[in-house]
């Protein structure tokens, strides 16, 4: 049986202040626990959100995709996982991935790795009275509180942004679904290719003649993830200035609509209706992918005095006397007409060989590069976006993450840590709460962590 202090919220608990970030103390409490961590190699967490503290309720893409930037900036991420199963991703392996896990490691993925380092994990199970309250005691000492419930089940569980507010009226809390709070859909649960497919993204996605595609990643559930990022730190912006605390909310298909961007407008102001157009754009000519002798080169012209260097250096200057192609407008009606005379040009050299045509010239052009030649970019090593640290999982005792895509000059992100395993962390954040070995033993067998 629970002890009944359990019940109560813990007076040890950090309490912050309501209008700005946590006091020098509280920064060398975080990093104090982040340095008793395993580090390969050693990094100093140098990111802009240090001593920020985000309680994670989130799984799958979205939201965890959101929270590791968070991270990645310096933010101390307490992942709550549900004890025993966890993060759905974790067992999200790919045909052949179990070479490169440990054989007792048997709750993670590669997937999961992907969106879920420098976060410390924390199983508990918050349908229980007591997970629910220990939850609450979190979000006293967090910042922000990020979820993904079907809309109305976190109040429910007597998380909701009302109770939240009771224990910490400073607090943020970002709210990710399928279709928003309310509307028809609300209730509706909420997966990337749906939101994709409703939200118009699969309609306009694929070749002209061909059937819709889906984008190769969950490019909406990581759009959203994104959007959510950005608005906490404007919420958290505003709440440095007016001391109260938000709630945030963001969906698959808002997302989705938002990136509509041109096409959208083009049908809410003409009520022309988008098609697809494979690699080409529906408002610049020419300005797509060209078959080349031996693979793929994407090249364009952009206005009209690109137009004029693109067909010198391609070989067919003619073309710009040519008044079907005199100027964007032009080319954009008969571009029937300009792509076979594209297409037979480009099929007479490899793609090597017009990256040194197109090189100085200014223009925009690139291979349509695999895997391999992604991360063996010269940019892409330039630019730091192949690390490797420490992962105690996998067989080799190390995994390869891709990088921060933002640079900054001063506090730059890092990767200091592997994602968790399940529960990794659960002793030390309650014991970062007050809690003694003989409560979290008993919390243990009472099936609340």
């Amino acid at each position: 049986m629970i002890f009944p202090m359990l019940g109560l919220l813990r007076t040890s608990s950090r309490l912050r202040p309501s209008s700005h970030l946590p006091t020098t103390f509280e920064y060398s409490t975080i990093q104090h626990v982040r340095k008793t961590h395993t580090q390969y190699p050693p990094r100093k967490n140098t990111g802009t959100l240090q001593g920020l503290r985000v309680l994670d309720l989130t799984r799958v893409l979205a939201g965890p995709f959101c929270s590791q930037i968070l991270a990645d900036y310096g933010a101390d991420v307490i992942k709550v996982e549900q004890p025993q199963s966890g993060d759905d991703t974790r067992l999200w392996r790919e045909d052949g991935e179990e070479k490169f896990w440990k054989p007792d490691a048997s709750r993670t993925s590669l997937y999961f790795n992907t969106i879920n380092r420098n976060k410390r994990s924390i199983s508990l199970n918050l349908k229980h009275p007591d997970g629910r309250k220990i939850a609450l005691d979190l979000a006293k000492t967090s910042d922000v509180v990020i979820e993904n419930f079907i809309p109305g089940k976190l109040d429910k569980l007597g998380l909701g942004f009302e109770d939240l507010k009771k224990v910490n009226p400073s607090i943020i809390l970002a709210s990710i679904s399928g279709y928003g709070g309310d509307g028809p859909y609300a209730q509706r649960a909420g997966y990337d290719v749906i939101g994709a497919a409703e939200g118009g993204l699969l309609h306009i996605t694929g070749e002209a003649d061909g059937p819709p595609t889906k984008p190769g990643v969950g490019l909406m559930d990581m759009c959203t993830g994104l959007y959510v990022h950005g608005a906490i730190l404007s919420a958290l912006y505003a709440r440095d200035r007016t001391g109260q605390g938000q709630k945030i909310e963001a969906s698959l298909f808002e997302t989705t609509v938002s990136i509509m961007s041109n096409v959208g407008m083009s049908w809410m102001n003409l009520s022309k209706e988008a098609q697809r157009w494979g690699t080409g754009h529906p408002t610049i000519v020419p300005y797509e992918a060209f078959k080349t002798k031996d693979s793929y080169l994407v090249a364009g012209a952009v206005n009209d005095r690109q137009f004029k260097i693109f067909c010198e250096r391609v070989g067919i200057e003619e073309l710009i006397r040519d008044p079907r192609f005199r100027d964007n407008n032009s080319r954009i009606k008969h571009r029937a007409a300009l792509k076979p005379i594209l297409d037979k040009a480009f099929s007479l050299r490899t793609t090597k060989e017009w990256e040194a045509v197109f090189e100085g010239s200014g223009m925009p052009y690139g291979p349509i590069n695999n895997l391999e030649n992604v991360f063996s970019h010269p940019q892409t090593i330039a630019r730091d976006m192949v690390q490797t640290i420490k992962q105690p999982a996998a067989t080799a005792g190390e995994i390869k993450v891709i990088g921060s895509p933002v640079k900054f000059s001063h506090s730059q992100p890092t990767i200091r840590e592997c994602p968790p395993s399940l529960g990794q962390h659960t002793e030390e954040i309650l014991s970062e709460q007050g809690f003694s070995d003989t409560e979290v033993s008993l919390l243990r067998r009472s099936g609340v962590i």
